[in-house]
């Protein structure tokens, strides 16, 4: 048999302790990693990616905040009357926590909930649906007594819940009258109140340009408890983007600065295996759901910090179009000599090329986080670490 290498990418979900506030994560993952390596028998090499899950990054800086945190925050900047609270995404662990303690620092909630879905793809309502109601999301503001008369009672596909009710009910034990509307124009929450709190992740600036220039008072989620309140955790950058539920009444926010931690874990590594490995932490995969139609990525970005190694897009030719196209008349031996060949050759850029056409024009970090976000799962696999090898191999790599 030849020797020939028959693999390419490999990841591995490496288990860990359960870390906890205060735990020197550097020293206990690459710990971690050389003893999965040694119990499993492969080897450590130069450009494996090493990813840690934001969770266990943010729970050893011990980045928790209360509800009462959140609640006094919006207070301060909001008013504490009535507040708007707009496009916030369908979750139990992602959103409902925050809208406890929204409604908290308010007397009352209209919470503006986009429609026929969320952001990120977490449905109120079917397009079928919609047709057949005669309603113009584009144009159309319901109130919560058109939406049932319309549409009746619309429970989530995967967990069963009526995020409608669901979060009235929360805003209402909070202690705060809550008003729900569904409209798609962020300036149509004005019609109630020009105090408003923008949930929406990833088109926040836009939302908030629209409603400034309309004279409103704004802030994004991005800047609640983007600096501690009482002594309790934060994000400078993110505020209470990337968090999730904790307990009850706390939650877990997005970690704080940890690219010292990415480098730490290098630099360690190549200490201790004389490997020059990369490093990120990751939160969200950036993929679709084709059947919930949900679009995983919840958290601010994918990686909220890496090593330089990881910087860029992808530079890969694709295999496919030099077959069928560049060595059509080629086969066996010959043809796979060719494009060994062409790849050897390739250029540093292959921007705009058409024998790269088709390959993933994504960031690695986004690439390489949703492999491990998918690898790690979010459930009780216990492998918060992953172990990314050969993701920078070609088809010539020995």
């Amino acid at each position: 048999m030849s020797n020939e290498r028959r693999t390419g990418t490999v990841s591995r979900g490496i288990r860990c302790p359960i870390f906890r506030e205060g735990d020197d994560l550097a020293s206990v993952i690459v710990e971690t990693v050389i003893g999965a390596a040694e119990a499993e028998g492969f080897a450590i090499n130069d450009r494996d990616v090493i990813s840690i899950t934001e969770s266990v990054v943010a729970r050893a800086q011990g980045n928790y905040a209360s509800i009462d945190a959140v609640a006094e925050d919006v207070r301060n900047k909001l008013g504490g009357e009535t507040i708007g609270v707009i496009f916030p995404i369908l979750s139990r662990n992602r959103f409902a926590i925050c809208l406890r303690g929204i409604a908290k620092g308010a007397k009352k909630v209209v919470l503006m909930l986009s429609y026929p879905s969320d952001e990120v793809g977490n449905a109120l309502l079917t397009m079928d649906q919609i047709d057949n109601s005669g309603v113009n999301p584009y144009s159309d503001v319901l109130t919560l007594g058109k939406y049932r008369a319309l549409f009746g009672e619309n429970k989530h596909q995967f967990t069963g819940v009526d995020y409608v009710e669901y979060y009235k009910s929360l805003i209402e034990e909070m202690g705060a009258e809550a008003e729900i509307i569904f409209a798609n124009h962020a300036e149509s929450i004005l019609e109630y109140t020009d105090k408003v709190l923008t949930c929406d992740i990833h088109t926040r600036a836009r939302t908030k340009r629209i409603l400034k220039s309309k004279g409103a008072t704004v802030c994004g989620m991005d800047e609640i408890l983007n600096a501690p309140v009482n002594g309790s955790g934060c994000n400078e950058k993110y505020g209470l983007l990337g968090s999730n539920k904790a307990t009850e009444d706390t939650i877990k926010l997005f970690p704080r600065e940890c690219t010292d931690l990415v480098y730490d874990i290098q630099a360690k590594m190549l200490e201790k295996t004389g490997k020059k490995v990369e490093v990120m932490v990751y939160g969200d995969g950036a993929f679709k759901d084709p059947v919930g139609k949900i679009w995983e990525l919840a958290d601010p970005v994918v990686s909220p910090a890496y090593t330089s190694g990881l910087e860029g897009t992808p530079n890969e030719l694709k295999l496919k179009y030099l077959a069928d196209n560049d060595f059509a008349s080629l086969s066996g031996d010959e043809l796979k000599e060719a494009i060994a060949k062409r790849i050897k050759e390739k250029d540093a850029d292959l921007f705009g090329t058409m024998e790269s056409e088709g390959t993933t024009p994504r960031r690695l970090t986004d690439l390489i986080g949703s492999l491990c976000d998918l690898t790690s799962g979010s459930g009780d696999k216990g492998t918060p670490v992953v172990l990314v090898q050969g993701y920078f191999d070609n088809y010539t790599t020995d």
